[in-house]
């Protein structure tokens, strides 16, 4: 698409130099106010309404022309802006996907963290309860209470990730 537009305004700037009007089958090309058939410059030999005929027939090529690579422009700067947007709204999109990662994540962190104090909790009520009973030994007691403290160190550094 881009080396067709290129193309397009290429072909466009040589034939604003010199525009070719056709009349009575012959090309005329007229440069300026100058007119040439065949590389020759037939200005002087043509009649005076003949020269504003062709001329005026030039200008009207030159001024479509002229209206055809404004609007040349517009579609590529419309294309421009065009692609401008698609990329702020991938842009967004990105954005918004990170917000919503970061969201899971910190819901995620937060149900750990619940999730280990529930557990600390039931440990404790557990152990104070077996305590309590007399039914641990030191062994057991030592093993419960390093399992307490895991748990707690657990759900600290689960805090800390909040």
């Amino acid at each position: 698409m881009k080396q067709f537009v290129f193309l397009l305004i290429f072909a466009l700037s040589f034939s604003i130099n010199a525009q070719e009007v056709k009349k009575d089958g012959k090309v005329y090309q007229v440069k300026k106010d100058r007119i040439f058939l065949d590389g020759k410059d037939v200005t002087d030999i043509l009649n005076i309404e003949e020269n504003k005929a062709i001329i005026k027939q030039a200008n009207a090529i030159s001024e479509e022309l002229k209206i055809k690579e404004k609007t040349l422009k517009k579609a590529k700067k419309a294309e421009k802006e065009a692609k401008k947007a698609e990329k702020a709204q991938k842009k967004a999109e990105k954005g918004q996907k990170r917000a919503e990662e970061a969201l899971n994540k910190k819901e995620k962190n937060q149900n750990r963290v619940k999730q280990l104090q529930s557990s600390l909790d039931k440990t404790q009520k557990k152990y104070n309860k077996l305590k309590k009973k007399g039914k641990l030994s030191p062994v057991d007691e030592q093993k419960w209470l390093e399992k307490i403290e895991k748990l707690q160190s657990k759900l600290t550094k689960a805090k800390k990730k909040l």
